[in-house]
């Protein structure tokens, strides 16, 4: 499972003109799921995103995490992180997990980050067109991949 993290003061996702989620301060992730990922990678990244002191304390130091913030979640899902380039110049999609299988761990590490860390997430709607919006802020972007732990 991998993860891009963007640390926003606000985000926002339409699909056909309609706001479907929108956040303040907070993250926006975008979530790729890739076959072979299994609920295990989604409890790790939920715990990592939980834990991930990226907002600034009172001497400007990336000393606090979401929640002490007060913080939000938009959780996007995209498959194309899982994109191989190696041959030629149209991206591969093979390693995506199924269509099932990624839109129940999307479900699940975007439930959990709420059942079991009270932090509030919105969501896009998985498989749809969606536009995202969004104010980078620092900008601070962080890359997590739950089968490359660094």
């Amino acid at each position: 499972m991998r993860l891009v993290i963007q640390r926003v003061s606000k985000a926002k996702v339409t699909v056909n003109q309609n706001t479907v989620g929108e956040i303040k301060k907070g993250f926006l992730i975008l979530v790729g799921i890739e076959s072979g990922d299994t609920q295990l990678d989604a409890d790790w990244l939920v715990d990592k995103v939980a834990g991930l002191r990226v907002f600034s304390d009172d001497h400007g130091k990336m000393n606090l995490g979401i929640k002490e913030i007060s913080g939000s979640v938009l959780a996007i899902s995209q498959f194309t992180l899982h994109a191989s380039t190696v041959k030629g110049n149209r991206p591969s999609f093979i390693r995506a997990a199924s269509a099932q299988v990624a839109k129940d761990l999307y479900d699940s590490f975007s439930s959990q980050l709420t059942a079991k860390h009270s932090i509030p997430v919105e969501k896009g709607i998985f498989g749809a067109d969606m536009q995202v919006e969004l104010i980078n802020d620092g900008p601070v972007t962080i890359l997590m991949d739950s089968k490359n732990r660094e």
